[in-house]
């Protein structure tokens, strides 16, 4: 049993001692390979750090060839800049010399200058003594003194300048008045040319034609009561006179005369007159008038073409139906007004639809002047105002008459096409006393100026020639007093369309042969 247990170690023993010396051996064998191997490495890291450093030198003179190429234009151009800053610094150089020259020479004729300035000084001091010296001189040969002989050198001066600025006025008004009245003739002529309208006739009562005198007593009734009930219920005055089979209405308020009128001539037609009766026509008739004067109005505003009327304002403008200035009715007044606001905005390139609504609405105040004080201008505006227009719709209305100054170009349009209408022939009629009476008034104001020898209204007072002393007057001051003549016509009197003012100088020379 040892000799198994000796036999096992001695064997382990000996199988240890064998790994070991085999273990030595491996490790011998493993440090050999591995210095070989180091010395392969080595060596290999040798020859790469060879061949990269050739490759880095050879990067390098490539990148080093590649530098100087981009750097060639950029050097040629540095050396370009050099050149140019110092030709500048050359050219700033002779600049500065020649600055230099020029300052020295200034500097010299400055010398020269003040020397010159103390010799005109000098000069100027002289000449002023011997000016004093000539005044004195001359005062005392023409024995006045200097005010007296200034005032008079004034005076013919004042003379000399009137004239001639009464020759420039005349030029210039003359050119000015060429050029608008050119323009203006051809505006107005176009508009005239494409409206025409019927002449009217005065009208100042309505008469109303009867079958027989004896309708007059039934008119009147049984101690007056029908004409009373008439007169009443319509607020008319009814004429009777020895005018055969005709009774005359006479009223303020244009309604009132139409109701007037159209009740005698249903009453007339009927045969029946007593008050009851007269009471119901009147009712029937005030409500038909009345449809009929909105009809009208809105016939207005559909023929001028405008838009967003108030039905209070179109009631107001059938109303002008029946009503009449100058015999002219003003509803075919205030459409013609309205036509001429429209062609003539068009040719000034105006709103034509605001200018003919101001054309149509410029005397609306008329309708009810009779029952609102005020003129009708600012009657009419107020009117506008209310139904809330425009606010240069409403100054144009209430500026048409020159009451409120303008405030935009339609203010003074609204002037001239009231005028051209109201003034056109036939427009309106007028009456001999009123015509001789203008005529009297344009030669009065005519002859009140000084140097007027005589004057004479002509062409039914649309001209008044002026005769003047020529002595007294010259060319330049007849263009001034023809000024001043219009100008105390135009403040003091009211007249349709223009007046012409001629002033008339003339110088004639009369001998007699024996």
């Amino acid at each position: 049993m040892l000799w198994y247990i000796v036999t096992g170690v001695v064997s382990a023993l000996v199988g240890f001692v064998g790994c070991a010396m085999l273990m030595k051996a491996r490790r011998s064998s493993a440090a050999h390979a591995a210095d070989r191997i180091r010395e392969e490495a080595q060596k290999e890291a040798e020859h790469i750090m060879r061949e990269a450093k050739v490759a880095a030198k050879s990067e390098v003179l490539k990148i080093k060839e590649e530098a100087e190429e981009e750097l060639k234009p950029r050097r040629k151009e540095q050396l370009a800049n050099e050149k140019r800053l110092a030709q500048r610094e050359e050219n700033l150089d002779k600049r500065a010399d020649i600055l230099e020259n020029r300052m020295r020479q200034l500097d010299t004729k400055e010398s020269e200058l003040d020397s010159l300035r103390e010799r005109l000084k000098e000069k100027h001091e002289e000449l002023q003594a011997q000016i004093s010296r000539q005044i004195d001189e001359l005062e005392r040969i023409a024995m006045l003194d200097r005010e007296s002989a200034k005032n008079i050198l004034l005076e013919k001066l004042k003379g000399e300048v009137k004239t001639e600025s009464g020759l420039l006025i005349r030029d210039i008004l003359e050119e000015a008045k060429q050029k608008s009245e050119r323009e203006a003739q051809r505006i107005l002529t176009y508009a005239i040319q494409r409206y025409a309208s019927d002449c009217t006739y005065e009208r100042t009562t309505a008469t109303i034609p009867l079958p027989s005198d004896e309708m007059k007593g039934r008119i009147i009734g049984r101690e007056g009561r029908n004409i009373r009930a008439l007169e009443a219920a319509t607020g008319v005055s009814i004429l009777i006179d020895d005018t055969p089979e005709a009774v005359v209405i006479s009223c303020f308020d244009p309604i009132r005369k139409e109701v007037a009128r159209q009740l005698l001539e249903r009453l007339i037609s009927d045969g029946r007159i007593h008050p009851t009766r007269i009471e119901d026509m009147v009712k029937k008739i005030e409500k038909e008038l009345e449809e009929e004067l909105y009809s009208t109005g809105e016939a207005a505003v559909l023929e001028t073409g405008i838009q967003g009327v108030a039905p209070q304002v179109i009631k107001l403008l059938g109303r002008l139906k029946y009503r009449y200035s100058f015999s002219q009715n003003v509803l075919k007044h205030s459409l013609e007004t309205a036509y001429f606001m429209g062609i003539i905005a068009a040719e000034l390139g105006l709103d034509e639809q605001k200018a003919k609504r101001i054309g149509l609405f410029h005397d609306i105040g008329k309708a009810v002047d009779h029952e609102v004080e005020g003129s009708h201008a600012a009657i009419g505006a107020d009117i506008l105002r209310r139904h809330n227009e425009a606010k240069d719709v409403i100054n144009a209305v209430a500026a048409h008459h020159g009451e409120v100054e303008p405030t935009s170009i339609y203010g003074s349009l609204i002037n001239a096409c009231d005028a051209l209408s109201a003034s056109r022939p036939g427009a309106r009629s007028e009456t001999t006393e009123l015509y001789l009476k203008r005529l009297e008034q344009l030669e009065e104001i005519s002859s009140s100026f000084d140097g007027v020898e005589s004057c004479f209204a002509l062409q039914a007072g649309r001209e008044v020639r002026v005769i003047v002393t020529p002595d007294k007057i010259d060319e330049g001051t007849a263009m001034v007093l023809a000024r001043d003549i219009c100008n105390r016509i135009e403040k003091e009197m009211n007249y349709p369309g223009q007046i012409k003012v001629a002033v008339i100088r003339e110088t004639r020379s009369v001998e007699y042969a024996k």
